[in-house]
Formats: structure tokens, C-alpha cells, sequence
């Protein structure tokens, strides 16, 4: 993957976590245990230091900066869907930040909380531990059921045993010009989107 130092300064992966090797890591960038990073994500440490904690995701094409002496944190288990971008901002344990929303300096999303997709977070602002925040500007829409924060759980669990997947079988390969007979399928994880969770 390209992983940059800055004046010195090197990223840090551990062993057993899974940065696809599209991701860049610049700098002051720290990648804890069983930790999973996307496709095009892009973590530049080079104001700022970059935290992802044991257990995190994440995902394809997002991007994580921060401003000088201010750390960007996603704590355990956190899980940032496709696109998202967070600035200077912290993501409390067990917390999901949706595809495509932004969350901005100072910003505070509160443990097993969760930012609707395409909602900005304003600089500053205080997440109450688990609840519903969307909108531009996010608001506080409302507590979250017991039902949603295992949704949350059981996907935040699916990208760890993608962790595990891609650092067993992932590999560079030229594609087939014809599908072949029996073709395969990728192991299906057991997790649904939340809206046919609510229906079953």
C-alpha cells in the first residue's frame, strides 16, 4: 500500500488488522488490532495524528485529517461507512458514522451512537451516547432502540471477519474473460440492511 513517513514520522499497523493496499497512510497514522481499512481510503497524518482502536472500520474512499495537536480517534469497534469523511473530530466506542457523512473538528459522536448516512456533523458538537443524529446540520432525532445498536454490532462484526478474509485470501489476480461453469460465490455474511431487519 502507499505508506508515507513525514519528517520521520511512520504509520503503524498492527499485525492483525487489513489495509487494502489502494488505502494511503501518511505520517502520524496509528492502526490497532483487527482493524479494517478499504479500498481508497486515504489517513493523512501529517498535522494531526490518526487513531483507529481495536476493532474499527474503515471504509472504501473514506478520508481522515486533522488539524495540528488535535487527534482524530475512531475507538473500538467504531465503523465508518463508504465515503465518510471525519476531521479532527472523535468516534466514541461502538459508534457507526453512515456512508457518505461528514463529521468536523472538535465533533464528539457519543458511544454506540449513530450518524445517518450523507449528515453533517458541525464543529464542536456533542453526540449523546446511543441515538439517531441526521440532517444538514445534524440533529438529535431520537434514542436508539436495543435492536438498532445490535444491528450495529452484528455489522461492525461482519468487517472484523472481513479483516480476517481478506488477510487469508485476498489476492492480486487477472480477471477471467468468461464465467465459468459453477461459479462460485464469496462467503455471505449473515447481516441484513436495516430495513429488513425491521421487517422480520
Amino acid at each position: 500500500m502507499p505508506c508515507y513517513s513525514i519528517e520521520g514520522v511512520v504509520p503503524v499497523i498492527d499485525p492483525s488488522a487489513y489495509v487494502h493496499p489502494t488505502a494511503v497512510l501518511i505520517g502520524d497514522v496509528i492502526i490497532g488490532e483487527n482493524c479494517y481499512v478499504g479500498p481508497n481510503a486515504c489517513l493523512r497524518g501529517d498535522f494531526g495524528r490518526i487513531v483507529l482502536k481495536a476493532g474499527a472500520n474503515v471504509q472504501d474512499t473514506c478520508v481522515m485529517h486533522g488539524f495540528p495537536d488535535h487527534d482524530t480517534v475512531v475507538e473500538e469497534n467504531g465503523h465508518i461507512g463508504h465515503g465518510a469523511v471525519l476531521h479532527s473530530c472523535i468516534v466514541r466506542r461502538g459508534a457507526l458514522v453512515g456512508m457518505n457523512a461528514v463529521v468536523m473538528d472538535e465533533a464528539e459522536v457519543g458511544e454506540q451512537s449513530i450518524v445517518a448516512a450523507c449528515a453533517f456533523v458541525p464543529a464542536g458538537m456533542r453526540i449523546p451516547p446511543r441515538t439517531l443524529v441526521a440532517g444538514i446540520p445534524a440533529k438529535v432525532k431520537r434514542e436508539l432502540s436495543e435492536a438498532e445498536i445490535a444491528w450495529k454490532t452484528q455489522g461492525t462484526q461482519t468487517y472484523q471477519d472481513l479483516t480476517l478474509r481478506c488477510i487469508a485470501t485476498m489476492q492480486l489476480v487477472e480477471p477471467l474473460l468468461f464465467v465459468e461453469p459453477d461459479r462460485p460465490q464469496v462467503r455471505s455474511p449473515h447481516v441484513k440492511s436495516l430495513t429488513a431487519t425491521k421487517r422480520t
